[in-house]
């Protein structure tokens, strides 16, 4: 877990003097904010592949299902668009490609895709332990923000609109996640399904080196889908880097890596944040990676 920009921690073993310590509170560029447990950021396609698991488990679409996408969706005066006409494309091709078309279906619908809505995308999102605290033993980690039409209507005083489930579907708009929530749902999706908790002790030793207590795995959720539909998932990841928007990224690393890329504005659209996700080897993973 690495946050950016930081400071040297030696400073603080032996006492750190107000004046130094003032100085790390004020700086503007905030090295002493933990940005992986503390830091709030629009999650972009990085949020497709639970997006792909709850269309799946909903029964929106298939692993067969395929959908002409064009370069974009018009909703009365309101354009939803992508970065180019992908054509015909199924879930596995949306994920590698980071189909907005596609995914603006499964969330809100489009064509013959019946959208899941935002009722059910926020089931799913919390199904994989986003919206909620990841668990990890350090203190004062931020919870992200699942928005819904309650939601909207009682901060906003607006009512929910299709532009609304739209955005949210490819992980924009007012959807809100921390680093270490989306390291602990791509790793779910990286050994089959199950959910865990983060943890940073894996045990305690007396001054003799004598083992106090021991941490073992804590499981959240044994399965958070079908094994069938994780590993249509994983598929979509595997082609993401052998075929699609991170296929740049991870050559001649020497072992098979499954990813998603994703950018999220921020700013009135003035910035963007660029998101990885991935983990490797594809066929035993070991490890999960998130780089924001």
């Amino acid at each position: 877990m690495v946050s950016l920009p930081s400071y040297n921690n030696n400073s603080f073993s032996k006492g750190i003097s107000n004046t130094d310590y003032q100085a790390l509170i004020n700086d503007t560029s905030k090295p002493m904010f933990n940005r992986a447990l503390y830091g709030q950021y629009p999650p972009g396609s990085t949020i497709k592949p639970v997006m792909a698991a709850a269309g799946l488990s909903e029964g929106a679409i298939t692993g067969n299902t395929s959908l002409d996408t064009p370069a974009e969706i018009r909703i009365g005066d309101f354009v939803f668009p992508d970065w180019k006409d992908h054509g015909m494309t199924d879930i596995r091709t949306a994920i590698a490609e980071s189909n907005n078309i596609f995914f603006y279906a499964i969330g809100g619908g489009f064509d013959k895709i019946k959208g899941i809505g935002i009722n059910n995308m926020k089931k799913w999102w919390q199904r994989f332990g986003l919206g909620n605290k990841s668990g990890i033993d350090l203190p004062g980690e931020a919870t992200g923000l699942l928005p819904d039409a309650d939601w909207k209507e009682r901060v906003i005083k607006e009512p929910w609109y299709l532009g609304d489930t739209y955005h949210a579907a490819i992980g924009q708009g007012d959807l809100l996640v921390t680093p270490i929530q989306m390291v602990k749902m791509i790793s779910a999706i990286a050994n089959g399904g199950k959910l865990l908790s983060p943890q940073v002790v894996q045990k305690i030793t007396n001054a003799s080196g004598d083992v106090v207590k021991e941490f073992g795995a804590r499981i959240e959720n044994e399965q958070v889908a079908s094994s069938e539909i994780i590993s249509i998932v994983q598929q979509g990841m595997r082609k993401t880097i052998t075929d699609g928007s991170a296929r740049s990224i991870f050559t001649d690393v020497g072992y098979s890596v499954a990813g998603k890329t994703g950018t999220a504005q921020f700013l009135d659209n003035q910035k963007t944040h660029a998101w990885c996700e991935c983990f490797a080897p594809y066929e035993n993973p070991e490890i999960a990676i998130i780089v924001m």
